[in-house]
Parts: C-alpha cells; structure tokens; sequence
C-alpha cells in the first residue's frame, strides 16, 4: 500500500492530502484513502503537517471547509485535538480564528461548524501556547458562539471530566450559560443534624 510520501498523480500523498483538506476536495480524499486499511488512514491523517506544522485538520478548520471535517471526523482512528507547533493551537483554535476573520453573516454556519467539532470530541479546555482556550479566542461579540463553547464545557464537567472553575469562567462583562440540571431535593440534605433536616423540609415544602 501506498506511504504518505509515495507518488500520487505527481505529487506525494502527504501533499495530495494536504490539498484536499485546504480546497475542500472530498472527492480527492476518498480517492487517496480507498484502498488503504484503518490503520494507515489513522496513520495518514493523524501524522502529515504542512512545512508550517500543521495537522490536515488544522488546514480545513483555518478554512471553514465543512464537509471535508465532516469526512476527516468520520474516519477510524482520527485525532480531534492534534497541536500545531507555531501557536500550540488545536483545530479548534484554528477554526475560532477563520470566523472571527469572517464576515458577521458567515458567524451562523461557523457555529455550526464549532458545533460539529465538539460533538466528535475536541476538547474546548486545551490550551495553545499563549495560555487561550478556544472560548477565549472567541470575538465577544459573537455570543451564540461563546454560550455553545460554553455549554460543551459544562457538559463535559457535569460527565466528570473535572475542570477548575478557572477554566470555564466567563470573561468580564459576559455571562456563563449554566445548562446544569437542579439537583434532586435529596441531594441537598446531607442528614448531619435536626437543624439541617428542618431546613431541607422547608425548602422543600417552599418548592411545592
């Protein structure tokens, strides 16, 4: 089987790769994988970068190149929170900074892709090498953006994947978008004395 650098229509598969992620090529990304077990799809992808130090996923998000992501998530194997080596960026760093460059009318279909991206697994906690998470990329003034971050952050939190609170406070000026379901009445009560029974009775009845 074929290697990234073995010849491809003139050019190396790396390349060839590499091209189908920047133009959005699905067409050419089904024909260099189709012969190719799911390893070396999961070797491919996951290991060519540009001379820049670019994953293929961090060259589609820079992009807004949807449904060539779509492909890429769809594949065995395929690593959602790849760095790259100038800014310590995952792609969904990258694709934070392609909409806040875009037009405010391409914010709906950005969030989408956003959207997309955390639900196949990036991580919105990582962060790049100057200390930002992709929420605090995020133009403020794109605020469904910032609340769909958000509430991928808390889910993430209330599943146990533990994070300080640190890392998912709002930025001044913004409020954080709780999605936390109320806890059971008896959550509350953790039985240590009769005055804490009366409290938890009083409350509960004031719910009623």
């Amino acid at each position: 089987m074929a290697g990234k650098d073995e010849e491809h229509e003139g050019a190396s598969v790396s390349e060839q790769l590499i091209e189908a992620c920047r133009r959005n090529n699905t067409d050419l990304l089904s024909e260099i994988l189709s012969d190719k077990s799911d390893d070396e799809i999961a070797s491919l992808l996951n290991t060519t970068t540009t001379v820049m130090g670019n994953h293929l996923y961090h060259e589609a998000a820079l992009r807004g190149n949807y449904e060539i992501i779509d492909m890429l998530l769809d594949q065995p194997g395929f690593e959602c929170d790849p760095v790259n080596r100038l800014e310590g960026d995952t792609p969904l760093h990258s694709a934070i900074r392609w909409i806040n460059s875009e037009p405010e009318a391409q914010r709906e279909f950005g969030n989408e892709l956003v959207d997309m991206m955390l639900e196949a697994g990036s991580n919105p906690r990582v962060k790049n090498k100057g200390g930002l998470t992709a929420l605090q990329l995020v133009d403020p003034r794109n605020k469904e953006l910032r609340e769909l971050i958000q509430k991928h952050e808390y889910a993430l939190l209330n599943a146990g994947d533990f994070v300080s609170a640190e890392d998912v406070k709002p930025q001044q000026g913004q409020q954080a978008v709780l999605d936390v379901e109320e806890e059971e009445d008896d959550a509350e009560f953790s039985g240590s004395d009769d005055e804490e029974r009366a409290e938890w009775e009083r409350r509960r009845a004031a719910r009623k």
